[in-house]
């Protein structure tokens, strides 16, 4: 018989929640310091000592940098126990076509409604150049920012223990929309992904061409150095575990990333207006994800015992009702707070990656938000919109990163370059101030390469 839900409640009333507010924060956060004993024994048999995931991540990325390809067959037979060469390991186009071919028609509906929506919001928040002119003593300056997208990019999408099509969308449209023309996408060479049928057919259905049968950290340094058959990429975005966000951190720098992923997450605000099953289900949703979080905060007391009967109700419905009822135990809670400025400010502390606000009157509680991924708002708004089919990429700021970073947009497959131009005249104009910052910085040759320009003003000619 199942354990009735031990997730945590937390009366604000009875004193501060700082601290339990800091330890559930903190488990949300990918450390990189803590594996499972089934890890440990897999880290022996490989490595011969018990190394930490983040060593484990050190270890392949360097041997792959060093091995290239030969190191990337090797891990992905030891880890993920499949002998693939480097002709099996790359999806090929009659692979793709054959998918598309499988999959319902309905599904295949579905994504290239997915794929338009993405499209339809990820167009309009695509930037303009921006120009300045400015007339600086008789002469002219011309500014611009130019944006261009990326030449190359590499999408890691999971595959272990459910196949995820969304992912796909999610990432590879934004990059698309942008108009990044090379998309590599990895995934793991199991039955729920570089095996998968509907996988593959959303890869052929928005245009992907180049997948390949790869996953965690091998898959990742494979993206960022190079090997052969798998040309390194500009930018690596998109979910994965443990070892996959720690092999993007490894590599930030030889390549850009999107973030630091770690478990999903979802706050519900709620009022005497939300429905107790739909404020369940939402946090249910989340949780899983196995590990997910949820984690209810309400002024309106008799809510948080309505919530935790349907939380019983539901999680013993669902098919993964088990592994939910343990992100909940591990991650969740309910919390009853003094006003809805204290629920307010405590979302703002957590930042979470979802954030639903569930009142009738949502846009008063906005105002006072800023921390948050993607925020719902309203009773009819479920988090599993925006996970599948609202337009906004679900690729989000997870572990407190909403304080200071954003979901995945088309904006971030481009390159921002300054563009400036100056006459002599404008030159000559603005070169005191120049000489003047440089004397300040003591950089002598910056003021000489004004100076130099500006020979032909001394002798009292117009420069040409």
């Amino acid at each position: 018989m199942t354990s009735p839900l031990a997730i945590t409640t937390i009366d604000c009333r009875l004193g501060d929640a700082t601290e339990l507010f800091r330890s559930l924060r903190d488990k949300l956060s990918p450390r990189g310091d803590v594996v499972s004993e089934a890890g440990r024994q897999r880290t022996m048999e490989l490595f011969g000592e018990p190394l930490s995931p983040r060593e484990v991540v050190r270890r392949i990325c360097d041997d792959v940098r060093s091995r290239g390809l030969d190191a990337v067959l090797h891990y992905t037979s030891k880890l993920d126990r499949r002998d693939l060469t480097a002709e099996s390991m790359r999806v090929t186009p009659e692979e793709l076509a054959s998918a598309a071919t499988k999959a319902s028609p309905e599904f295949l509906a579905a994504i290239r409604q997915i794929r338009d929506n993405i499209s339809e919001f990820q167009r309009a928040v695509l930037p303009r150049d921006a120009r300045v002119s400015r007339s600086v003593g008789g002469g002219k300056v011309e500014l611009r920012q130019r944006c261009l997208p990326m030449k190359r990019v590499g999408i890691c999408v999971p595959g272990g223990a459910a196949a995820y099509p969304s992912t796909v969308l999610m990432t590879a449209v934004p990059a698309m929309t942008a108009g990044v023309r090379e998309i590599a996408i990895v995934v793991p060479p199991t039955d729920f992904g570089g095996y998968n049928v509907d996988m593959l057919a959303t890869c052929h259905e928005i245009g992907v061409t180049e997948v390949y049968r790869v996953g965690g950290a091998q898959a990742v340094a494979a993206l960022a150095y190079g090997v052969a058959g798998i040309p390194r990429v500009d930018k690596i975005v998109g979910p994965g575990n443990l070892f996959v966000a720690l092999a993007k951190q490894h590599v930030f720098g030889d390549v850009d990333i999107d973030s630091i992923a770690g478990p999903s997450e979802v706050i519900v605000l709620a009022d005497e207006t939300a429905r107790p099953e739909f404020v369940a289900a939402d946090l249910i949703s989340q949780a899983e994800h196995s590990p997910g979080s949820g984690v209810l905060i309400t002024w309106h007391e008799p809510l948080i015992a309505a919530v935790q009967r349907e939380l019983e109700k539901q999680l013993a419905q669902l098919k993964r009702g088990d592994l939910a009822r343990q992100s909940l135990t591990d991650y969740g809670a309910l919390i009853l707070t003094r006003s809805e400025t204290e629920a307010a400010e405590l979302t703002d502390q957590l930042a979470p990656e979802h954030l639903h606000i569930s009142m009738d009157a949502p846009e008063r509680m906005l105002s006072q938000i800023q921390n948050a991924g993607a925020i719902f708002l309203g009773h009819y708004t479920p988090v599993a919109l925006g996970d599948y089919i609202a337009g906004p990429s679900h690729v989000l700021p997870t572990g407190g990163t909403a304080r200071f970073a954003n979901g995945l947009a088309a904006t971030d497959f481009l390159k921002r370059s300054s563009v400036i131009q100056y006459d002599a005249a404008a030159l000559s104009a603005d070169a005191d101030s120049v000489r003047l910052m440089a004397e300040k910085e003591g950089l002598t040759a910056h003021s000489a390469s004004v100076d130099i320009r500006l020979q032909d003003f001394a002798n009292g000619s117009s420069p040409l």
